[in-house]
């Protein structure tokens, strides 16, 4: 007995009095913090019945927030996907002058106000900026537009897939890389065949985290928008304004959209590390993964 009580891992030989502090602790912080504004969402949302929350979100300017918010986090993830699986192998998998400077300009904007990132972009598209000649008379409109929502959207959810993918292929090292290229492999074969499918939860966990990102932002898309309704207003916009015009159950109704996204992308982002941590998946051996794809001459008979 006394042996197997020992045996225990040291964070259950604490009193049982502790423990039971410990747990409440954080449960009545996750209640305070989490559980009860969630819930004050939807009980706000549904207040004054289906018919007004119905209205609310299928009104014209609701709508035109709601494409508008997924039109950006789509091209805000692809984007991504395209640089952060770039940058992350250029940084894993070689070494150059500047590679320091690169991982610090990823790490920008988890440095900078959301707020001053959307000024900036103010300044630089803006009227008082040295290229507003050649926008307007061009007929280009960044800032106050779709494009400036996008920009700043890119911008807050630059480093999540980059800085997702970094360390773990770090951690895998270039072997397999290596070993493809001695088996004939081109550069495409060994990206599809072997490194894709090694970081495949980490991108698809990025890809999540960067999407959650990019439909919830609020700070720096407010200061390039315009606020113009049915044009620019993402649904955060949209929110800020009905709650602004005293329009409470609409603007509920609308923050619960968001609130069923971030669960919606909180189950996901479950499934996946889930899915990650199981161990029953057996990797093909390197052989069987580069030769499909590498032709092999035949014989021509005459």
């Amino acid at each position: 007995m006394s042996s197997a009580v020992t045996d225990r891992p040291n964070h259950l030989t604490e009193p049982r009095w502790v423990r039971g502090l410990l747990l409440g602790v954080a449960l009545a912080f996750l209640t305070l913090f989490l559980l009860l504004p969630l819930i004050t969402v939807f009980v706000e949302a549904f207040k004054k019945g289906w018919a007004l929350y119905l209205a609310a979100i299928t009104e014209p300017d609701a709508w035109s927030a709601i494409q508008l918010t997924l039109w950006v986090a789509a091209i805000s993830l692809v984007v991504n996907l395209v640089f952060g699986v770039a940058a992350a192998w250029a940084i894993a998998k070689f070494e150059f002058r500047g590679k320091q400077l690169l991982i610090t300009l990823i790490d920008l904007p988890f440095s900078v106000s959301p707020v001053v990132a959307g000024l900036v972009f103010v300044v630089l598209f803006g009227s008082q900026s040295w290229i507003w000649p050649f926008l307007e008379d061009h007929n280009l409109k960044i800032v106050y537009a779709v494009p400036g929502v996008v920009l700043a959207t890119l911008f807050v959810t630059f480093p999540f897939i980059a800085r997702e993918l970094i360390p773990l292929m770090q951690a895998q090292g270039s072997e397999e890389e290596q070993a493809a290229l001695t088996l004939g492999a081109s550069g495409w074969q060994i990206f599809w065949r072997v490194t894709l499918p090694n970081i495949k939860w980490g991108l698809l966990y990025g890809a999540i985290l960067c999407n959650a990102r990019a439909m919830g932002e609020f700070g720096a898309v407010s200061v390039v928008s315009g606020h113009i309704r049915g044009l620019t207003n993402t649904l955060t916009l949209h929110v800020e304004i009905l709650y602004g015009e005293y329009q409470f159950a609409a603007s509920f109704a609308v923050a619960s959209l968001l609130a069923l996204l971030a669960l919606v992308t909180l189950v996901i982002k479950n499934v996946v590390e889930w899915r990650s941590a199981r161990p029953d998946t057996v990797d093909q051996p390197m052989e069987a993964r580069v030769a499909a794809p590498v032709a092999t001459p035949q014989p021509t008979t005459a």
